[in-house]
């Protein structure tokens, strides 16, 4: 799943936590994350600091393929750095470059059919398990005879029902309470006489509330308008009621199934060629947003620069608004693989695998042909060394025992622009061993459709900044290896000696970034390009 979508579940289903994170209160400058700690007062990767060092070098473009839920190829500032397959004519119907991809002139959609319709909502994955092993295992009791696989294969159903049903219990509690907040936000608007744009903190303090409910809402309202505009708070409102709504209509919906509207054999893992040319979707917003960070054109006068200054985006769309698919995975990888990726965003995850075996072959694929994957570590708050967020930089076996790792992965955490306590994003998961490097993920503004831009949070936003990183190496040092470059952004973190709090085994604990992560700090492109002069000097 898109990671931020799981942005509300994480903040705890508190009605009053959903809109009182105190690490997206605080203000930044414009662009903090690309900024210096030690100029600028924000834990940033000095972004601006690495270009002063590359000033008067060449540089050649690398592919970076966004496997997310679509983007925005027209928008303002991407349009310009958007990947362009030259061997492809638009629009012709035509396979021209022989590829098996009819028109992918700006990647591909692995989630529509040829007639032009696309997936919008599906499952979680483990809301498409169970429909698997629901038949086999609803009327099995403990003590009924089972063959060992079988019996492993029980254990796992169980363990799924148990997930599924605190999911569901969540998502109908959320889908009651916040329709009902909107409910008397909307009746106390509307007595208001005002449009929603034209409401203010001063129209609720001096609003009467006649019931208990819209008593408790205007106290909520009054709260959050202290700190936030009421068109924000209205439309994250909004957004919480539609987050909810899909969990209960679609993504734990046992009945809902979309996978005939792709129409390819769902169980041939081994199929590639299937979906249409239309990578923006139905909606484009998370993916427009993660392409921004990475390679919105910079210096242009134009909203925001991202990392890298000579990239292409490949926008190659698999995410639904649920859970991704392995078979979708695996041949997103493999489709930017084959067409020049050299390096690949990943900003989604799950917590349950339906063919792991795919996407092991096709991250051994990318680790074959010297493509870079990097991935987002999660937004549950969690340990990725004891919880397990697909895909992983692990390749195991069938019974699950780890039996290799990519050299070609880096997982990323996120933080925020605080410092001690709230150096580290709430959301973000962590792992001593799983968890490669931290980048900033709250607060992130970036493009969005229809060429606007918008702040968001998450480890979706925190994977993107290293993937710009990784650009930008390997555009300004083309003889790095991806190995190379994996081995750099982590040697050249910015190591920060303060502690910052985590969730550990349901309460807090305060730790230090080396003790949840590979290489214990922020990754910095200043020390990043460095590094990488220092190596490619070294090797002359």
């Amino acid at each position: 799943m898109i990671e931020t979508m799981k942005f509300y579940a994480i903040l705890g289903l508190s009605l009053l936590s959903f809109f009182g994170n105190a690490q997206t209160k605080k203000t930044n400058p414009a662009n903090w994350y690309n900024l210096d700690y030690q100029t600028d007062g924000v834990r940033g990767i000095s972004t601006e600091k690495a270009y002063e060092l590359l000033q008067g070098r060449t540089s050649t473009p690398v592919i970076v393929g966004v496997l997310d839920g679509g983007v925005d190829y027209q928008h303002e500032d991407l349009k310009d750095v958007m990947w362009t397959n030259a061997k492809e004519k638009a629009g012709n119907g035509k396979d021209d470059d022989g590829n098996g991809y009819i028109d992918d002139l700006h990647g591909w959609n692995f989630i529509g059919n040829a007639n032009g319709e696309n997936v919008h909502y599906d499952n979680l994955e483990v809301t498409r398990l169970i429909r698997v092993y629901e038949p086999k295992y609803i009327s099995v009791l403990p003590s009924t005879p089972l063959s060992e696989a079988e019996r492993r294969e029980f254990v796992a159903y169980q363990k799924m029902i148990g997930d599924y049903t605190s999911k569901l219990d969540q998502a109908n509690f959320g889908n009651i309470n916040y329709g009902r907040l909107k409910e008397e936000v909307d009746a106390m608007v509307k007595k208001m006489g005002k449009d929603v744009k034209d409401v203010t903190k001063e129209d609720f303090d001096n609003f009467t509330a006649t019931s208990d409910r819209q008593k408790m809402a205007l106290r909520m309202a009054k709260r959050e308008l202290s700190n936030t505009p009421f068109d924000k708070f209205y439309k994250d409102l909004e957004d919480g009621v539609k987050y909810f709504s899909a969990q209960t209509e679609y993504h734990l919906n046992k009945s809902y199934d979309p996978r005939h509207i792709v129409g390819d054999n769902y169980d041939d893992a081994s199929e590639r060629y299937y979906g249409n040319a239309d990578i923006k979707g139905p909606d484009a917003d998370h993916g427009t947003h993660v392409a921004g960070i990475i390679a919105a054109k910079r210096k242009n006068g134009i909203g925001i620069d991202g990392v890298a200054d000579n990239v292409q985006i490949m926008g190659v769309r698999l995410v639904p608004d649920g859970d991704e698919r392995d078979k979708d995975v695996a041949n997103g990888i493999r489709y930017a693989v084959d067409n020049g990726a050299k390096v690949i965003n990943m900003s989604f995850g799950k917590g349950y695998v339906y063919n792991k075996k795919t996407v092991d072959e096709a991250v051994k694929y990318a680790e074959e042909n010297d493509v870079l994957l990097v991935h987002a570590a999660g937004n549950d708050s969690k340990d990725n060394d004891i919880v397990n967020n697909y895909p992983m930089k692990y390749y195991t076996d069938s019974l699950g025992a780890i039996v290799g790792e990519a050299t070609n992965w880096i997982t990323v955490g996120a933080t925020s622009s605080g410092l001690d306590d709230d150096l580290l994003a709430s959301f973000s998961n962590y792992g001593y061993k799983s968890v490669d490097v931290f980048a900033p993920g709250v607060k992130i503004n970036s493009t969005m459709p229809e060429s606007t831009y918008k702040e968001q949070d998450g480890t979706s936003m925190a994977a993107p900044v290293v993937a710009g990183l990784a650009a930008l190496l390997r555009s300004y040092y083309p003889q790095l290896s991806a190995k190379e470059v994996k081995d750099i952004i982590l040697k050249s973190v910015t190591k920060v000696d303060e502690k910052v709090k985590v969730q550990a085994e349901g309460a807090p604990k305060k730790v230090f970034l080396a003790e949840i992560s590979v290489s214990g700090g922020i990754v910095n492109a200043k020390n990043a390009v460095e590094e990488a002069e220092k190596r490619v000097q070294s090797e002359k």
